[in-house]
Parts: structure tokens; sequence; C-alpha cells
């Protein structure tokens, strides 16, 4: 429901501000003594008193609301009495039929407010103190009502009517005798038009009039104040009702005409919003279209954009959202030009946090020019570019004293080195300028990765950018994980060291970042507005509580808890959310590689359903894409399936998006499970296609299509070929420092040299992952290597079956309680065959020490349609049923086992929809 224009310039009184003041004498009357009537509790009076500070701190903003807006959000906190707080707002408002009433109703408001000149007070009297924020903002609506001329008291006294008879008309609450009373106030008011002020109220009638046709075109609607739809000239579009709501809930945007929603002065004045409520719309604009860009019509949008252009070209910002608006439309020829063009105008002036050192010239800064260029560099794909540029931009700052800059560049580089394959930066980082500190020896670049991140925290820290810092901790933290710290210097007295990672300080760095929240500093806050936050929270009591994971959104709930007040978010930038969310996702990726699924999958669900607002599309992504694995893993396709399929309704599957990736590792585990070698190869090539072709760029995408095609070739029993592939993928993460992927790729090899029958081949390549795991406290990896190791042992002969069978009950508490479905059915059926291969055990004394684990194998294995190890468990229940002489149960086992051995030979039999 659209607000109500609210006038323009310095603070002026309107019917929403007396509401506000009605229900503010409410909240302290100063009649009533401890608890006022009609509260019955200390916590129902605080209530109010949170809601009407947040209320009050709105009062600056565009858009004020209307009464029935206003009733509604009374309901959500008013609790039991919501309806005597609305009906009282209500009959207050019509009762202000003539100036004596708004003069009386003012003098009775100077009572509430306390003071040298209020008495002698009781002890437990409400009485507001002035210089409070409830306080100001009465002493600033009487102020506002006292400099009122006898014409603008009537203006007032007209808005009120309109305001109560659009709030009569519109909500259905009201009862008839409110309707009959507020007529009368109506036809009251008319006698006032039989006054000696014939022309002021003609133009109020026209005033009125122009706000009647107003409300019949569509208005100017996301996330969107109405005024600024008054920068549209000549644009008029009528009114349709489906426009305001689609079926996933977005808004859609639309356009009014500019004449009708110009703010009008009784002079005859016409004004404009500033430029920081126009860079305050355009920055949530943008960050709407990067959520809903289909939401957003091309063509009406573009035309807004230019006439905002055309009114303000100091606002460069514009042309970025052209450049989003163009390339969510796929018209990427006009996104490179606005891109190329927002970067020419803004370079150095906008989107930086900068006190520009005496004598310095404030307007288009060098340095960050090749900041934000080196970023580009580095977001499409040209490393090398990138890390040259950064370099350069290193210099420059320094040249120029420009501390600011220096810190964020030194972190754009620690973010380039972290996430992009480097072997080496000889040549590059070796100028006099670099900002690495020459100590005569050559340094890896994981060690130049790691002096670079503690320079840049420690800069950080003296310039007292709070985000920047914690945003570092969290590269900490992310370098903590997967990097054991060395020494720097190769000579010197050697002290005793473990060379293992250390999960302590990787959680000592991400409790670091939180403090952000309680201790921020927004260092963008200028261009916040005073009650921007307040505004955000009413906005938020009209939306449901918590955030639907994997599900889509169907529209708000009609029905909402009147508690909800307490649980709203607080005054927190978004970007400060951001950052404390991305420390969640990083505690996700943790707990995965460390090996606990629970934590991991937990961590990803308070991410979801606490930070899904503030978050970007790709870490949104990204949370969806860990939730599904997990899924996969322990739940099966058909549940993966189906969230993923919800997933790419909320996410565009885009080339190279994390949401097409993902469905194309689960195509290419179902087929490799139900045996579609030629469904899983083609897969294998798509992820290949997808990733850049350029050294050291995708190498996690690299990595995966690498290891799947190893793996396919294993499941066609190519194992020459296999090997050769996982071998050169073993080369490459060992060259870049991909040391998870290392460890993998080792089991893998011994697996495949198990398969192809020598398994004395693969013992060393089972150790060496396993020290690998061991390094990097990989929990869960370990297991499935001591796993892989004791399949090995049982290759090697019977004589063999204790030692494997001491392994796996040694990996059999990580196993069990993190492991997914397919490492679960694994254990039991090696543990099966431990028993099986083992000459001192009987079958007829124990058989079901061999049957239960098959079973429970055979159970977890139907959901992952995993045909192979399922035939496995099958063939051996046969035995065991037969050396028990039971020929029914083993001709049943036998016959599962022949249907499974069928589905791998055949396997086009089984429809396959990619």
């Amino acid at each position: 429901m659209a607000g109500v224009v609210k006038a323009p310039g310095a603070f002026a009184i309107t019917p929403h501000k007396v509401s506000v003041c009605i229900l503010v004498n409410i909240y302290a009357s100063p009649s009533q003594i401890s608890v006022p009537f009609p509260f019955s509790s200390v916590s129902q009076h605080n209530r109010l008193g949170l809601y009407l500070l947040a209320l009050t701190k709105t009062c600056d903003d565009i858009l004020e609301p209307k009464l029935d807006q206003l009733i509604n959000q009374l309901r959500e906190i008013g609790g039991l009495l919501d309806h005597w707080l609305t009906d009282h707002v209500t009959s207050r408002l019509s009762s202000l039929s003539s100036p004596d009433d708004l003069f009386n109703f003012f003098n009775e408001l100077r009572e509430t407010l306390g003071g040298p000149d209020s008495g002698v007070m009781e002890d437990d009297q409400v009485i507001l103190d002035p210089n409070s924020n409830l306080g100001m903002f009465l002493r600033r609506c009487i102020l506002a009502f006292n400099l009122l001329t006898f014409e603008g008291i009537c203006h007032l006294l007209t808005n009120i009517g309109i305001y109560c008879k659009e709030a009569i008309s519109s909500c259905s609450s009201y009862e008839l005798r409110r309707v009959d009373d507020s007529g009368n106030d109506l036809e009251s008011l008319s006698e006032y038009e039989n006054m000696d002020l014939n022309l002021v109220f003609r133009k109020i009638n026209e005033e009125m009039e122009a706000r009647k046709r107003a409300t019949e075109q569509v208005s100017f609607h996301l996330h969107l104040p109405k005024e600024l739809s008054t920068l549209v000239e000549d644009i008029e579009v009528s009114a349709d009702p489906k426009s305001e709501h689609n079926d996933k809930g977005r808004e859609s945007s639309s356009y009014a005409s500019g004449e009708l929603l110009r703010d009008v002065d009784p002079n005859g004045g016409v004004f404009l919003r500033t430029n920081w409520q126009i860079q305050g719309y355009l920055m949530e604009q943008a960050d709407a279209i990067e959520k809903h860009g289909s939401s957003f019509t091309l063509n009406a949008f573009e035309l807004t954009l230019r006439q905002l252009q055309k009114l303000a070209p100091e606002l460069h910002r514009v042309h970025f959202l052209r450049y989003l608006n163009n390339l969510y439309h796929d018209d990427y020829f006009s996104a490179l030009e606005n891109l190329h063009r927002y970067f020419d105008y803004s370079a150095g002036t906008e989107g930086f946090d900068f006190v520009p050192p005496a004598g310095c010239n404030s307007f288009g800064r060098y340095e960050i020019a090749l900041l934000c260029l080196g970023m580009m560099h580095f977001h499409f794909g040209h490393p090398k570019k990138a890390l040259e540029v950064l370099t350069e931009a290193v210099r420059v700052s320094q040249q120029h004293s420009n501390d600011t800059c220096l810190a964020y560049t030194l972190a754009a580089i620690c973010n380039l080195l972290s996430e992009i394959g480097f072997s080496t930066t000889s040549g590059i980082l070796g100028s006099p300028f670099s900002p690495m500190i020459s100590v005569g020896t050559s340094l890896s670049v994981q060690q130049q990765l790691f002096v670079l991140l503690k320079g840049s925290l420690k800069r950080a820290e003296s310039l007292k950018l709070k985000q920047l810092v914690a945003a570092n901790h969290l590269a900490m933290a992310k370098f903590d994980l997967t990097h054991v710290q060395r020494p720097l210097l190769s000579f010197g007295p050697k002290t005793s060291m473990k060379l293992r990672t250390c999960p302590i300080i990787v959680c000592k760095e991400l409790r670091c970042g939180y403090h952000l929240i309680s201790e921020f500093c927004c260092e963008g806050s200028t261009m916040t507005a005073d009650g921007a936050f307040s505004t955000a929270w009413l906005k938020n009591l009209q939306k449901p509580m918590g955030s639907l994971v994997l599900s889509q959104d169907n529209g708000s709930r009609n029905n909402s808890n009147p508690f909800l007040f307490f649980t709203q978010p607080s005054s927190i930038p978004g970007s400060v959310m951001q950052l404390v969310g991305s420390s969640y996702l990083h505690r996700a990726t943790a707990w995965e590689i460390y090996g606990s699924a629970p934590l991991a999958r937990v961590n990803a669900l308070v991410y979801a359903t606490c930070f899904a607002d503030a978050s970007s599309s790709s870490d949104a992504a990204l949370v969806h894409v860990k939730l599904i694995q997990h899924l996969a893993v322990f739940k099966g396709y058909k549940e993966a399936f189906a969230a993923l399929k919800t997933a790419e309704e909320k996410f565009l599957c885009v080339s190279k998006s994390r949401i097409l990736i993902l469905k194309l590792q689960l195509l290419h585990e179902r087929a490799l499970h139900r045996g579609h070698l030629k469904l899983a190869q083609q897969v294998c090539d798509e992820l290949g296609v997808l990733a850049s072709s350029v050294t050291a760029v995708d190498m996690e995408l690299k990595t995966e299509a690498s290891l799947r095609h190893a793996r396919t070739l294993l499941a066609a029993k190519q194992f020459s070929q296999a090997a050769a592939v996982a071998h050169s993928l073993f080369c490459m993460c060992y060259k870049f420092n991909l040391q998870v992927e290392s460890a993998t790729v080792l089991l893998l090899l011994a697996e495949i040299h198990m398969k192809s029958g020598n398994a004395v081949v693969g013992l060393p390549y089972a150790l060496a992952s396993l020290s690998y795991c061991q390094t990097f406290n990989l929990d869960l990896l370990r297991a499935s290597a001591t796993l892989t190791l004791a399949e090995l042992w049982l290759s090697l002969g019977s004589n063999h079956a204790k030692t494997a069978l001491t392994l796996l009950h040694g990996a059999f508490p990580m196993i069990l309680g993190h492991g997914g479905l397919e490492l679960c059915a694994r254990a039991y059926i090696t543990e099966a065959k431990c028993y099986l291969s083992d000459p001192s055990f009987s079958v007829s004394k124990n058989p079901e020490l061999v049957l239960d684990p098959l079973r429970q194998a055979a159970d977890e294995l139907q959901a992952l349609e995993h045909h192979e190890l399922m035939a496995e468990a099958f063939y051996l229940m046969a035995i065991v049923f037969d050396k028990l002489g039971q020929p029914e149960q083993r001709e049943e086992a036998a016959s599962s086992f022949k249907n499974h051995v069928m589905s791998l030979d055949h396997p086009h039999d089984v429809e396959d929809p990619i």
C-alpha cells in the first residue's frame, strides 16, 4: 500500500505526526502514576515505547505511512491492547474538527514534557525528558505547529480528514460507528469552507483532486519511495492490479506521472529530492536488481535512469544502475559501455572511504582507479594482469600517502593470492615498491600471502577500519585452515614444531570477526539517513519470522505474531551483516574440511536463516549448494534433486554458476552409481568446458572436472588411463598447493591400484593420503583413507583380515558419526568381508555378525541407487545364506544380485533426463 506524500523542506507537522503524538501522549500521560492506563504490565508499556522510538526516528523519511498502515503496525505490537490503541487514535483524530481543537491538543502535549516548570512529580510518575528522543520529537512537533499560519492550520485539518477518510475506505476493521463519526467530522470541516478563505480552500481542493488522480496510477514501487517517481516526466501507465504481486511474491516496478506526484508548495515552488536521498535510492535499487533482476522492466527503468542522469549529472552511480539493468537483460554491449562510463566518471570519487591528507586533491585519485582496475581483471579471470595492476596501486598509494587505499589494496592482493593458484610470483612482487620485505631468501607464494595478511591486518587495525579488520580475520582463518605455518627464514636455530594446522587458531580468527557486530563503525555512515534503520525495522514488521530454506516464498503471512516486535533485526548496516554472515559460511566450510557434517549443516542453516536478506547472490547460492550436497550425501538423490529444483527457480543458472555446477556434480554421481558411463563422461566434458582455459584460474572447477574424469575411467575399468589422469591431477594440486585436493587424489590413486589388482602399489598412496589428513586435520577424509587402507590389506589375502578389521574398527566412530550413506555402506561391506575372510570365524555360530551390516548397507545404498555396491552386498548375503543352509533366502539374495548386475549392464533402460 502506498504511503502519504510528505511535505518537503524543514520539519513540518503532518497527520501522521499528529497520530504519533497521540500515541506518545498515551505512553507518557501526565495524569497517570506508575504504569499508565490501559497498560497492565511494564513489558506492555515498554513495548509501545520501543515502537514509538522507531516511529520518531523515521520522521524524516521521504514517505510517511497512511493511517491503515499505522493501525496494522499497532496490531503487531499492541497485543491485547491493539483494539484499544487503534480506537483511541482514530477517535482522537476524528475529534480534531476545528483549529481550537488542534490548539488544545498541542497545549496538552506540553504537559507531557518534564522540565523545571513541570512542578513536583511523584516518584513513579511517567514524565518525558525534553532531551530524549521522544521529548525532542514532541518539541519539534509543537514548534512546527506554533509556526503555522491560520491557512496552514486549515491545511492540516483538511489533511487529517483525508488521512482518516482514506483509512476508512481501505480498512475493513473499522466499525460502522467509526465510519459515521468520521463522516460527521468531515461534514463539520465543510463549515470552514464557508469562511472568507474560499481562495485558500479552492487550492486545497485542487490539491485533494490531484492526490485522488495520483492514486489511480500505478505506483513506482520496488522498495522505492513514491516521491522519487517525480523524477520521471511524461510517463503514465494505467493501473494494473496484477503488477502489484507476482507468483514469487516479488514487487514489480512500475511508474506514475511525474507531474501528479510532485511535492507542491502553496507558493508555487517545486521540490526534488536531495542528493543523499537519491544516493540511498540508487544503492537500494542496485541491491534489488542483483537479487530480483527479472522483476525490472528494461525500457521503463532505463527511462527513469536517463531522467535521473539528466537532472543530476553528478550522480555517477546512475551509470552503474544502467550497467546492472542491461546486464540482467542480456544487453552486454550496453552493459559494458555503461560500466566504462561509471569507471571513467566515478573512479576515486565514489564507493571508497577516504579522508584526503592535507594539500591533496580529493578528486580523481589514480591509486583507487588502479585498485578498481585490478579487481576488474581479477573478476574477469586475468590474475597476472590483476596482480601487476594491484602492485602498481601499492606503489602509487605509498607515493600519495594514501594509507586507506593501501590497506584495501593489500587486502585485494591477499584475496587474489588465496583464490587464484600461483606457483610463483617472481617478477611481479619483486619490485622495489613491493609490499614484501626483502630478507635475502626466496619466499613461497604461501609465505608471501601470510606476510601480506599480517601486514594488511595490522594496517587496518591502525587505521581503525573495522570492516576491513573483520574481513582480514576471515582471510586469516581461511589461510590457517589449509596451510601449515612454517618459519619464514631458512637459516638460524631450529626449534621443534608440529607441522600441523591448528583448528583452535582458525576458530579464534573467526571469533575475532564476530566483535564487529557489537563495535562496528560503519565507514560509509555518512550515506545513511538517521531514520533508515528504523524504517527497515518498521518494514520488517510485515515479514514472516525466519527464512524459508530450500522452499519457495509464497508471500507474506496474514496472521502475524504480536511478539514479532522483539525478534526484529537490529540497526546494523548491511555490509556488517554480510561480513558476519560470511564468518558462518567460513565456519561451515571449516567443519566440512575437518569432517563434522552436523556442525557444517548447522552453520549453513544459521546463515540461510539469519543472514539471507543481507547476503550477496553468490553467498546465498553457496549456502544452498552446501545444504543440497548434505541432502545428497545423507538422504539420497531424490530429496537432493527436489531441493535443487527449488534452488534453480531462485537463482539464475548462468554459465559457471554454483547451482549449475552442483547440478552437473549430482548428475555425474548418480550416473556412476547407476552405471550410465556415457552420461557420466558427458557431464565430465561439460564441467571441463565451464572451466577457464587461463592458467591458475578456476582451479577448483578444473580439479573437480579432472577428478570426476578419473573416476569415470575407473568405473569403465580403464585403470591405466585413470591412473594417468589422477597422477597429472596430483602434480597440478601439488604445484598450486591445493592440500585437501592432494589428499583426495592420493586416495583415488590407491583405489585405482587396488581395483586393478595391484594392492601393494596402492598402499604407499593410501599412507601418503593418511599423512596429509593428519597434517591438515581432515578427520573424515582420514577415516575414509583408513577404510581404503583396510580394503588394501584385505586384498593382500585372508592372513591380513584381522589387521584390516582392526583398522576398520578404529575408523568406525568417525564413519558412523559423520560419514554419508556411501561411506557407511562401504564400511559395513568391508567389515562383513573381513569376517568372512577370517579363517577363525564361523558363520554358523554367529551369522548376524555378518548379516546385520550387509542389511544395513543394502538399506542405505537404496537411496543412492548404487548398483555396484548393492550387488556386492547381496552377493555376500547369498554366500552367507548358502553356508547357513537357507535356500529361500539365498535365492532371494541371488535374485537381487542379478537385478543389480543387469542394471549395471543395461543402464540405457533407466530414464535419466539431464
